[in-house]
Formats: structure tokens, C-alpha cells, sequence
């Protein structure tokens, strides 16, 4: 494809434009900022010098016009589009034998909410999310990078055309898959012994297809109150991580 044509994603936000530059400074194609902004990037704008890269203050109904969102943050960052990928399966063998925490999503529909999981997710060192290839699976574009603030540059996004069969390969190849009901499952989600440990959440109407839920080593159910039905999914997804992954000993 020629490279005029290839897909780009807009980041939008300083603390989602600065981890973009940390990781992977020279993916950066081009880069636009109001004045304000601009008086805090000063590395960044000499690395793209150096680079001849594009790299220019705007006014702020052009920086507008550029996102597409008044929601900009102060300066947007193109860069090539991500192309995701399945896991392999000698990398699964690979996770099993560092212990390496999963996190997968069931058709979380919204982008807002996949940008706040990934940002939880890049908190607790959980280093990889894995999505369906389904049509109401958010993916990470330009909504979820802004949400996410840096978060999403901290995990890799991988993509399965059958999260069921992944969860039942996951399970057979040594994890505890944990799927999060909203109703029915355990109300204790502690680690079972030296199993690394996959959480999956479900879809924010639907919650867990059933297929889904049956192929998880167990479910479980975060005890509250009744006074309200549910979390949302990315509070729950928060919780469990904590609880899974954040008490570290």
C-alpha cells in the first residue's frame, strides 16, 4: 500500500501524546498544538525536527478541525493506525511460563470504557488485552487512546476470532480464566495457587456470552450492596484487577 494511503489514528491529549513519544517516538508522522501546549513539548518538537517531521502551533478551531473532537486536549499526534494481531501459540506458551497476566473483553461496546480499562490495565502491569474479532467490539481508535491517557501505549492489544475457543486454549494450557458476572458467580475472586490468572469482562448490556462463560475455569461476582444492580464494566474491571492483580505479595 502506498504510504499516502496507508490507515492513521489521531492521539489526542498531552499525557496520551508523551507516552506515544516514549514508546515509540518515531511513529509520530505528524504533530499539531495550540500555544499553550506547545511551551511544554519542546523535546518532543526537537526530536521531529531532527526527524523532518511536520510539527506545527495551530490556532484552536484548525486544532479542532485536525481531531475532529473539541475533546483535543491542546495538541494531536498522527500516527499509522494499529494492525492487530492473534497470539501465537508459542507465545501462550511463553505467558503460562512467566505466570503473565491476561485480560480479555468480551464485546465491551464502547470505546470510552475499552480506554479506561487499558489505562487500569497499564496501572497494574497487566501487559496484554485480548479482543474479539466481532463486530461490536470497540477497538482502540482515537476515543479509547484519549481516555486511556498513555494507558494504551503500556499494553498490547491483541485480537482472536473466537474469544470462547481462546478462553478453552487458555484454560487447557495451564490458566485460571475468570469470567466476571454480574450475577451467580463466586463473590471471592482470589488467585487459586501458581495458575497465572485471565479475566474476562463482558459486554455492558449483555454482560458474558454464554459460550464465553462456559468456557472460564469459574465466575465471579462482585458482592454489593443490591442497591444497584451493577458496576460499570470498567469499575468492575478495576476492582478485579486490584483484587487479582494488585495485591502483590
Amino acid at each position: 500500500m502506498d504510504e499516502a494511503m496507508k490507515p492513521e489514528l489521531k492521539i489526542c491529549g498531552l499525557a496520551a501524546v508523551r507516552a506515544r513519544f516514549t514508546r515509540d517516538a518515531g511513529s509520530i508522522q505528524r504533530l499539531y498544538f495550540d500555544y499553550a501546549t506547545g511551551r511544554k513539548i519542546g523535546i518532543i518538537c526537537k526530536a521531529l525536527a531532527a526527524a523532518k517531521k511536520v510539527y506545527r502551533c495551530v490556532e484552536p478551531a484548525e486544532l479542532e478541525k485536525i481531531a475532529g473532537t473539541v475533546h483535543h486536549g491542546g495538541i494531536v499526534a498522527v500516527v499509522p493506525a494499529p494492525v492487530l494481531r492473534a497470539p501465537l501459540p508459542a507465545e501462550l506458551k511463553s505467558w503460562v511460563a512467566r505466570r503473565a497476566p491476561l485480560l480479555l473483553l468480551d464485546r465491551i461496546g464502547n470505546a470510552h470504557n475499552l480506554g479506561a480499562i487499558a489505562r487500569t490495565a497499564g496501572f497494574f502491569g497487566v501487559p496484554r488485552i485480548v479482543l474479539p474479532l466481532h463486530a461490536d467490539s470497540a477497538l482502540p481508535g482515537e476515543s479509547a487512546h484519549r481516555v486511556a491517557e498513555g494507558g494504551l501505549e503500556a499494553v498490547e492489544i491483541l485480537r482472536v476470532p473466537d474469544l470462547a475457543g481462546f478462553a478453552a486454549q487458555l484454560v487447557a494450557a495451564g490458566y485460571d480464566v475468570i469470567g466476571a458476572a454480574t450475577r451467580g458467580g463466586r463473590p471471592e475472586a482470589a488467585a487459586h495457587g501458581a495458575k497465572p490468572v485471565a479475566l474476562v469482562l463482558g459486554n455492558e448490556e449483555h454482560g458474558l456470552s454464554p459460550e464465553v462463560a462456559a468456557a472460564c475455569s469459574r465466575l465471579v461476582t462482585i458482592p454489593g450492596s443490591g442497591s444497584v444492580e451493577s458496576l460499570n464494566v470498567s469499575v468492575a474491571a478495576a476492582v478485579l484487577m486490584w483484587e487479582l492483580f494488585g495485591r502483590r505479595p
